[in-house]
């Protein structure tokens, strides 16, 4: 799955709709909820950014 090679700590770009409004989180990918259909994403300040998989637009 193309989303678990993601999790090889490399540092992504997500750009992403959440409530409506076009965001843009940078960081490593922290965990992956197929369950819930959540992305999990460690910022550059350690603050860990939950996403939606339905919500992303584009992953760098």
């Amino acid at each position: 799955m193309i989303l678990k090679e993601l999790t090889k700590g490399r540092l992504v770009t997500i750009n992403y709709y959440k409530d409506g409004l076009f965001r843009t989180c940078k960081g490593h990918i922290y965990g992956l909820d197929l369950r819930h259909q959540t992305l999990s994403l460690k910022g550059e300040n350690q603050q860990i950014c939950s996403i939606r998989l339905s919500g992303i637009r584009e992953i760098h």
